[in-house]
């Protein structure tokens, strides 16, 4: 059985207030054409369909094209929300849709069922686990003890119906341990959101989604496809694919990826204002990508970016590397906004107690971190 895994489409991104429509529905078209060739049994899609809870009536109408263009296609189509989805609406309709072979996972209710697909090698189940907190499942299973996300994962997936004769997928929205993040990836506090990959033993094949960078963690078997498009300078250096898994009899899977060339890309580039604008340095250069311009003359430009704009019309953002911003960094705060609340908290205990907190007294404000950030959601 062929598998398309794909994840984190975020339609309806904007960054640095550019609209990324054109680039998604572009990028979108030449998923299908993939899906075309590879003629895939299943589209697998982990989670953050939309940037958004509320997303653009423009960016619901380039989903629904999607959609409709991958069940002309004859293939089943998998889907389960992400953190940035709302899950009660994307799961809308999904009984309906269901007869047009795209399976929506509903809103997490304690009990998930497998959808059950048959090749030349038998049955293959497909468990959908949209994203959950500790505090989704704890409404359902009072008894266990679920202190942690991976306690959490844990749960959910040893109250599944599992089949260990069989070959079986979890499609689910979640942070691994020892995966790599990138700038535009929402962050927990303290890394509470830490799920340990060993949870996930009991499957053939585990489709993540929520981390950008494509990754296998430990081994193919388990594997973030990343997103489809570059939605950080972070991600300048990394190379957009979509997933492919081969799955054969139990225990055998072949995992390979093709290249997303999208319609603009995105770069960095850094010097002075005089290089940058030189007709030699930019005339055989793709003014056209989304760009990151870090200028290092000593005296401010006036005006720069409205200047460069003229020869970069997709500049995104612009700043200074010089003595003076060297040394606003050496005396300014800022730096501790980038610090995670647990971190922060750790240091004020100490500061004021004049000793670090215990593991016990760590865990207790991690765990009170993570409830007022249930709660504020």
């Amino acid at each position: 059985m062929k598998l398309m895994h794909l994840s984190d489409l975020h339609l309806g991104k904007r960054l640095h207030e550019f609209s990324l429509h054109e680039d998604q529905a572009y990028i979108l078209h030449e998923i299908l054409s993939i899906a075309k060739s590879e003629k895939p049994d299943v589209v697998l899609i982990a989670g953050d369909l939309y940037d958004k809870p509320v997303p653009p009536t423009e960016s619901v109408a380039l989903l629904d094209h999607f959609l409709s263009d991958l069940v002309q296609l004859k293939t089943t189509v998998l889907i389960i929300s992400g953190n940035h989805d709302s899950a009660e609406r994307l799961s809308f309709g999904s009984r309906l849709m269901a007869d047009s072979g795209v399976h929506m996972a509903p809103v997490y209710h304690g009990e998930i069922s497998p959808l059950t697909l048959d090749d030349e090698n038998g049955p293959v189940d497909f468990f959908l686990l949209p994203f959950v907190k500790p505090a989704h499942v704890r409404r359902f299973y009072p008894d266990e003890s679920i202190e942690s996300y991976t306690d959490a994962l844990d749960c959910v997936i040893r109250h599944m119906p599992i089949c260990r004769d069989r070959r079986s997928v979890l499609v689910t929205h979640q942070f691994v341990t020892g995966s790599a993040r990138c700038d535009s990836e929402e962050i927990n506090v303290g890394g509470t959101d830490n799920v340990d990959a060993q949870v996930f033993d009991p499957f053939d094949y585990v489709a993540l989604g929520h981390l950008h960078a494509p990754q296998n963690i430990g081994s193919s078997r388990i594997r973030y496809c990343g997103t489809p498009l570059k939605y950080s300078f972070s991600e300048v250096n990394q190379t957009k694919t979509v997933t492919i898994v081969d799955m054969k009899a139990k225990g055998s899977i072949d995992v390979r990826t093709i290249p997303l060339i999208p319609l603009r890309n995105m770069i960095e580039l850094r010097g002075t204002y005089m290089m940058l604008t030189s007709r030699d340095f930019y005339q055989d250069f793709d003014r056209s990508a989304y760009i990151h311009i870090t200028l290092t003359d000593e005296d401010d430009v006036p005006d720069a970016a409205a200047r460069l704009r003229t020869i970069y019309p997709n500049l995104m953002k612009i700043d200074y590397d010089n003595m003076r911003t060297r040394t606003e960094a050496d005396f300014s705060s800022g730096a501790e906004a980038e610090r995670d609340p647990l971190t922060l908290f750790d240091d004020f205990y100490q500061m004021q107690q004049g000793r670090p907190m215990s593991d016990i007294q760590r865990d207790y404000v991690a765990r009170l971190l993570e409830h007022l950030t249930e709660v504020d959601a």
